[in-house]
């Protein structure tokens, strides 16, 4: 989720096929279906993923993600050594389902614990696997790919992406000054 900012739903549809896992440099993810995690009661089908299209896109849009070495190399290593469910998923349950919610966020918990100090433990850092994707885009921001860019990889509007993440830009102060000052006329 950090090294392609994903939605939890879009990581546990993330299938063999929808990546392009070059053995050097970097890869593809195409993003084109999501199976978010809701009350069996709202499905058509009475599952608590049920597939879905993109959040606030087409049915059949697609949002290809480019994803760095490490994250290719990470997801080499799974398919490896995990192999994929019948349907290409990467990620799946103990019998082949769809990861809940409540397994992977058990799990991140336990991992919070073990790399935080008590006190970051005790703080809102990283509380969700969702923070993952605020700080991949976060960080993206902050290394200076342009807006335009980070929405696309990430699945949002410009808009959006401002309004949500314009308090995440930080130390940027300095950088803008200079630039301001090289582009006017001496």
């Amino acid at each position: 989720m950090y090294y392609a900012a994903l939605r939890p739903g879009e990581t546990v549809a993330l299938r063999q096929q929808d990546c392009h896992l070059p053995a050097t440099g970097w890869g593809r993810i195409l993003v084109d279906v999501s199976r978010p995690e809701v009350n069996v009661q709202w499905t058509d089908t009475g599952d608590a993923h049920e597939e879905r299209g993109l959040k606030h896109r087409g049915r059949d849009d697609v949002r290809p993600v480019p994803i760095p070495p490490k994250l290719v190399r990470i997801l080499r290593q799974h398919i490896e050594e995990f192999g994929v469910a019948e349907d290409g998923r990467l990620f799946r349950s103990e019998r082949g389902g769809v990861v809940a919610s409540t397994a992977y966020t058990e799990v991140w918990q336990e991992a919070r614990k073990l790399a935080l100090t008590p006190a970051q433990f005790a703080s809102p850092l990283a509380r969700r696997p969702y923070d993952l994707r605020h700080a991949a885009v976060s960080l993206w921001l902050n290394v200076g790919v342009p807006a335009p860019d980070v929405a696309e990889r990430a699945g949002h509007g410009v808009d959006v992406l401002l309004r949500v993440y314009a308090k995440c830009l930080d130390g940027q102060q300095e950088i803008a000054n200079m630039r301001i000052e090289d582009a006017l006329p001496a």
